[in-house]
């Protein structure tokens, strides 16, 4: 068995709160089902830019209000994605 190929991790779509930083996104591994993944969380600096990413850890309130108004087109995008079997 091989191992993990990173040409073959591909991410779908993203989704980004300016707020806290957290990422959601779509991710699919060569021909594999495509997923859901919660985080990285990007914390900004003091001059603006962007930190290392680390895990998104427990969510906040504002994470879970920016997670339920976006959960929809979230949804729909990971349906529109899964093949049904």
């Amino acid at each position: 068995m091989a191992g993990y190929d990173p040409d073959k991790d591909k991410q779908l779509k993203l989704w980004k709160c300016e707020e806290t930083g957290l990422m959601i996104s779509i991710n699919r591994y060569g021909e594999g089902e495509p997923k859901l993944q919660v985080g990285p969380r990007i914390l900004k600096k003091k001059d603006g830019t962007d930190r290392a990413p680390s895990k998104a850890g427990r969510l906040s309130v504002e994470d879970i209000m920016w997670l339920y108004d976006n959960i929809d087109e979230i949804k729909d995008e990971l349906s529109s994605l899964v093949v049904p079997k």
